[in-house]
This record gives C-alpha cells, structure tokens and sequence, in this order.
C-alpha cells in the first residue's frame, strides 16, 4: 500500500479526490489517498503551496513532492524541503495557456478591438497585415512558452524566443542571455512573457527594457506579475513605446479595485484566467510520477533548485 498525503486547501479535495483515485486505478497502484496522515506514514505528497504543510521535517519517509501547480515559486525555497520537488507540467494546463496566448496574439494582429468597441456608424477599412509580417517574441521557452511558440508559428507569424539557457527549437528564432534579450525585444511587435518567477527574473521589464520595444508594442503577460515594474509600464504605456498591454498575474491578486491597471485605456485586465490545472489531466501526470518513482525510474518533471524552476 502507497501512503500518499493530499496537502492542499480544502476546497481542492472534492476536485481532486474522484480523479486521483480513478488516475491510481489506471496506473494500477494501491494507493491509500488521504487528508490526515502521520508525518511519519507518508509516502508521497501530491502538494499546493499554499496549504498548511510548510515544514517537511517530519515526513522522513516520503520519496517525493508532487506539485499542484506548473510555479514552485512558493515552495522551492523551503529549506525543510529535502525530499525531491516535482512541479506540474500538465497537458491541459498547456493547451489552456496555448489558447489564451493564441487568441490575445490574435486579437491584436486582427486588430479586433478597433471593429468590437467601434460600432458608431463610421466604415473603417482597416485591414490587417498577414501573420508573416507581424513579430512575435516570447519570453520565456519551458513548456509552455514553447507550446505557444510553435503554435504561433504554425499560423505563420515569426516567432522569436529568449531564455535563460540556449535552446534550439524548430521554427523558433532562440537567443539567450542579456544581449540575446535585446534582440529578442528589439524585434517584439507582440511580447508574450512566460517566464517562471525567479529573483532573477523579476523586473524583466523595467523602463530600461521597455524602452527597446518598436513603436506600438503590445505586451501581453500570463506569466507571473513580478515580471513586470508596473510603474514602467505605466510610463511606456502613457508615453511610448507600448501600444497596449493584457495582464492576467499581477504582484497582488486579486488585483486592488484602485490599481491603475483597472483605468488605463490601454490596460485589458483578466483575472488569472489565462490558464488552469484541470484536475483529471493532471491527477494522471501525479499517478505516472508515482509509478516511475515506485518502479525505480527518475520522476518527471523535477525542479532544479539552483535554478528555482
């Protein structure tokens, strides 16, 4: 019997109680789900961070954490944390994310707006360049800026990508490093921002690298709000170069009724919408790192400490 302790808020239970269990049966594991364990009779951790374990000391037994959530950022600094760190990467939190990016990717390329909020009488004949001619940067190439990336790229738009790391991916123009960071924005007539939350990633646009935009950038960010100095993209947007930003994370959420974001015409506000673990998909990316770890291969998906992703 596999003890595996749920550490979430309780609310998340009755979402993921039913899938886990039906995930477990598929992988044929005899798994004893719980809310209550000892420390000291847990196996494995299926994990939000915001739940009330937060120190791991005690549970001496157990071979593995397995995270909820794509961002590990409220967890990985955790230095009761020994046991290894898994985070989610989960088809259906991809291809939500691969979505939302498209579609907002989309409506600016269309120009959708000017014909949405332009129902006033007057015949604009506006007409859009074709994809081929409008530039996409995408900050950011883990698993989810990659899946937007080539998804981008399939509908013809020019895709280039920057990360931490080198990475060659087919179709996506990759650059790494700081000076590779001004040539990822220098060429951004739309800026998607994936990046994982990290102290070195925080500020990523600040006014120094909102400044290296084209005229009538479009900033789009479904990654986390610590990305972003908001007042610098205040200014960029009240004076240039940003044409107009749409924002689903934020370093407060929800976001404050009294933000500036909420009354900037130029501001479309979402609410950490962009994307979301669906629990049947991801109750089965738990069950597989179970079965993997119980039969002695490596986990999937661990998270690099160093790095803090």
């Amino acid at each position: 019997m596999i003890n595996v302790l749920f550490a979430a808020r309780s609310e998340r239970w009755g979402t993921y109680e039913a899938p886990l269990k039906a995930a477990f049966e598929e992988y044929g594991l005899d798994v004893d789900l719980r809310t209550d364990f000892a420390p000291d009779e847990v196996d494995y951790i299926v994990y939000a961070p915001n739940s009330d374990v937060q120190d791991f000391t005690p549970y001496t037994r157990c071979k593995a954490v397995l995270n909820l959530w794509a961002g590990v950022e409220g967890i990985v600094g955790n230095q009761t944390l020994t046991q290894p760190l898994a985070r989610m990467v989960d088809y259906g939190l991809t291809q939500g994310m691969v979505e939302w990016v498209t579609g907002h990717v989309l409506r600016y390329h269309l120009g959708m707006d000017l014909h949405i909020h332009g129902q006033d009488g007057e015949w604009r004949t506006y007409v859009p360049p074709l994809a081929e001619d409008r530039r996409v940067t995408i900050l950011g190439l883990g698993e989810l800026g990659t899946a937007c990336g080539s998804a981008l790229t399939t509908l013809g738009f020019p895709v280039t990508g920057w990360s931490r790391s080198q990475k060659e991916i087919t179709g996506i123009t990759c650059f790494s490093g700081p000076d590779g960071l001004s040539q990822a924005l220098d060429r951004a007539d739309i800026l998607v921002l994936l990046l994982p939350k990290t102290p070195a990633t925080e500020n990523t646009l600040n006014a120094e690298t909102l400044a290296l935009l084209p005229d009538g950038a479009v900033v789009i960010n479904p990654g986390r709000g610590q990305l972003i100095d908001d007042d610098a993209l205040l200014a960029a947007l009240d004076d240039g170069p940003v044409q107009h930003a749409t924002l689903d994370v934020f370093r407060v959420e929800p976001l404050p009724a009294d933000h500036p974001f909420w009354h900037h015409p130029r501001v479309t506000v979402t609410p950490h919408i962009a994307s979301e673990t669906r629990p049947a998909s991801a109750s089965r990316v738990i069950a597989e790192n179970i079965s993997r770890s119980e039969a002695g291969d490596p986990l999937l998906h661990l998270v690099n400490r160093d790095a803090g992703y």
